[in-house]
């Protein structure tokens, strides 16, 4: 089979995009809303429809239907509080201020949230017109026509399900934690340097920024797979589940992380630059433990994606490997603490190698698999508990009703 041009593959590649999703959906709504306004209202150039459908349409079926209800409320408040203005007191300066204000406050007290401006333009349209009542009836008509075909757009040809570009935004996460670890302990076996940890901490914060623009990818996940045909009721509800889940725990393992950059940041203060942070056989289980629960995030970033499609036995395999052998090499890496301790005589520094120690347990323990496995299957359980209990209500009611009709 001949291959495909390259450009084809990456725009095949680019389907499930969010931004050529968004663009695409918004134009052929926005081009269908207008020709539809054309034919049923009487306004020749009804450019409110096209504008609100791509208000409207969202990149989930979801977002879109809660987008559409507040854009409708938002004009439909601004064209009453209009025309009874316009009745009451026509236009002046001090009723445009009036009329402003009045619609920001029934815009916060209705809760269209981004759409309270759109409350005061509406209203301001239309007090300035030459007849407020038909204008307004035709500016609430379009809009009407833009919000349904927008929705309608994405509930009859519904958006995928952005999954696999959240289980890829858990995986850079999970890449980027494996870098610095892997960084830190090849770094450290080397004899480290005061400007080599603080280059460990600044990463470190680095990646805590990030975790922002990976929630936010999360989030259009976890949106997608609601209401959304395309995805199963109860397979949406576990991809939500293990995807959080998942980005939760590299978030912890994130903090958990910047925090040991600190103390090894500290400590080679403390030593003022005079000798590396750890040297000989120390540094070298250090690197090999850091090795390990960086192999052990990388399987787990693995995990968390194979888990929402399939095949998750070989990283759950190599995770539980990994941190085998980081909780031995801990126990190493205590023992040589402490012996170094007994045998130099001096204990300077020890809050600090115990904070080390107190944070390499936390990412162990953040990664252990029985312990994830034991959250998700009680949240599961909890998932099946509230249907189960709003099955049985529903079989009530009918049966209630049955008998009263009996």
């Amino acid at each position: 089979m001949p291959a495909l041009p390259a450009a084809l593959t990456r725009v095949l590649k680019r389907h499930n995009d969010p931004v050529v999703v968004q663009s695409v959906r918004s134009t052929v709504a926005g081009v269908l809303a207008y020709v539809v306004a054309l034919e049923l209202v009487p306004n020749p150039v009804p450019l409110t429809a096209p504008l609100t459908a791509l208000l409207v349409v969202q990149v989930t079926l979801y977002t879109t239907l809660t987008t559409g209800i507040r854009r409708v409320l938002s004009v439909i408040a601004g064209v009453l509080i209009a025309v009874g203005f316009s009745d009451l007191i026509g236009l002046t300066w001090w009723s445009l201020g009036l009329i402003i204000l009045a619609s920001l406050v029934v815009g916060h007290m209705i809760r269209v949230d981004e759409f309270i401006a759109e409350v005061a333009i509406s209203g301001m349209l239309i007090l300035g017109v030459s007849n407020p009542g038909h204008e307004g009836a035709d500016r609430v008509v379009e809009t009407l026509i833009g919000a349904v075909v927008g929705v309608l757009l994405n509930a009859l040809l519904p958006p995928p399900a952005f999954v696999e570009p959240a289980g890829e935004a858990v995986q850079e996460l999970a890449a980027g934690l494996r870098r610095l670890l892997l960084r830190i302990g090849r770094q450290l076996r080397a004899g480290a340097s005061r400007e080599q940890t603080v280059a460990w901490l600044h990463q470190a914060r680095r990646l805590d920024n990030e975790i922002a623009r990976f929630d936010e990818s999360l989030r259009r996940a976890e949106e997608s797979t609601k209401l959304n045909p395309r995805v199963r009721r109860t397979e949406g509800a576990m991809a939500r589940l293990i995807l959080r889940s998942g980005l939760d725990t590299l978030e912890v393992c994130t903090v958990v992380l910047r925090t040991l950059c600190r103390s090894l940041a500290d400590l080679s203060e403390q030593r003022r630059g005079r000798q590396p942070v750890y040297e000989g056989d120390l540094a070298a289980v250090l690197d090999e433990l850091l090795t390990h629960i960086a192999d052990a995030v990388d399987s787990f970033g693995r995990l968390i994606t194979a888990q929402v499609t399939a095949g998750a036995e070989r990283a759950e395999a190599e995770l539980e490997r990994a941190l085998l052998d980081g909780r031995a090499d801990r126990d190493r890496v205590a023992a040589a603490l402490r012996a170094e301790a007994d045998t130099g005589g001096a204990w300077d520094g020890w809050e600090l190698h115990g904070a080390l120690l107190a944070n390499l347990d936390r990412l162990l323990d953040e990664l252990d698999v029985e312990k994830r496995s034991r959250w998700l299957a009680a949240q599961l359980d909890s998932v099946g508990s509230v249907r189960r209990k709003r099955s049985v209500r529903v079989r009530v009611r009918r049966a209630g009703r049955r008998r009263g009709t009996g």
